[in-house]
């Protein structure tokens, strides 16, 4: 089964990002958490385009793949579809008449902590959308479902389980909202489900579950661990932990994970088994910690590639290199890749 079409269903939002020169954790006091009210003087402030469905359709269509993006944004969004449109996004977006297309508004400190809110407008329209109309009648091969308005998640999860379709729960900030029984509808059958560490014992703390007991609701479990790299459990590969890539400098870590999802994803698509493909995804989150916003990265194959090798070998650096060509590889099965 091909896995060159890829939908990417979540949030897709405009980032408002700015930069403290200092440190949160020297700003609040012990004994004073409950009356917190703090204001920080910025450096600076972008306007970006982000999402993370966005963000990982960007980065899918940057690795050669013609990724279809699927969400609720508002008329103010025309222009930027149109640029996803020309780099490749197949862009299958429901427009609000009343809601303007969601707002990420993030600061970021010294030790790249973040504080953000998130309004989300059009996103709360998303529990509307029919997967399994948009999609058709050609049926995807994978379906990455990301945070999004948690009604949409469940409805789109349950469409993929109805359809036979595959697919990666990927459920991130939107942990916080969904009860336990929420969340355990929403993984189960997943074929990988997608966290960083602490969503991770998030998820099992309210689902009540362990790890270990976790992994039988799903095909593999993929963590991210930031700066410790990302942690694979799956059958047919066991427990493997891939170092980060190599970063040169750091700039601003929004749309971090979601580069880290499309690369790995998309190296998936082109045969590389998961632990590979993780550390293109880790070299492209290189590329976005380098950049300012989720959506700001040129890829350069040779470049690339070169940066790939200096991370994890020339062996590595060497499949990808060849792969550049971006013919679509076949993968019998995700669970046992």
């Amino acid at each position: 089964m091909s896995l060159d079409r890829v939908a990417v269903t979540g949030s897709i939002a405009t980032d408002h990002l700015m930069r403290f020169p200092g440190r949160f954790a020297e700003q609040f006091l012990a004994g004073m958490l409950d009356k917190v009210s703090l204001s920080f003087l910025v450096d600076d402030l972008t306007i970006r385009q982000g999402g993370v469905a966005a963000n990982i359709a960007f980065g899918l269509a940057s690795l050669g793949l013609r990724p279809i993006l699927v969400g609720s944004v508002g008329a103010d969004y025309a222009a930027r579809r149109a640029e996803l449109e020309r780099l490749g996004v197949d862009c299958r977006l429901r427009v609000s008449d009343e809601q303007l297309t969601a707002r990420f508004v993030c600061t970021t400190d010294a030790d790249q902590c973040q504080i953000a809110s998130f309004s989300p407008g059009a996103m709360r329209e998303a529990s509307r959308i029919n997967l399994l109309e948009v999609l058709g009648p050609e049926p995807p091969d994978l379906v990455l479902i990301g945070a999004d308005d948690p009604a949409a998640m469940q409805a789109h999860a349950a469409a993929c389980r109805r359809a036979g379709w595959r697919f990666v729960a990927d459920p991130s900030q939107q942990i916080a909202l969904m009860s336990g029984a929420e969340l355990l509808s929403f993984i189960r059958g997943a074929d990988l489900l997608m966290t960083n560490e602490y969503e991770l014992e998030l998820l099992c703390a309210k689902i009540g579950l362990g790890a270990g007991e976790l992994r039988t609701l799903v095909g593999a479990r993929i963590t991210t661990l930031g700066a410790n790299g990302v942690q694979i459990e799956g059958p047919g590969i066991g427990l493997v932990t891939v170092p980060a890539a190599r970063v040169d400098r750091h700039v601003d870590p929004t749309g971090l994970g979601d580069a880290f999802r499309a690369g790995m994803v998309a190296m998936m698509a082109r045969g590389l088994p998961m632990d590979q493909a993780a550390a293109v995804g880790c070299q492209l989150a290189a590329c976005v910690l380098e950049s300012s916003g989720g959506q700001d990265y040129d890829i350069d194959p040779a470049a690339f590639t070169a940066r790939l090798e200096l991370s994890y070998g020339q062996d590595l650096a060497g499949r990808v290199r060849s792969g550049l060509s971006w013919p679509a590889a076949t993968l019998d099965d995700l669970r046992t890749t």
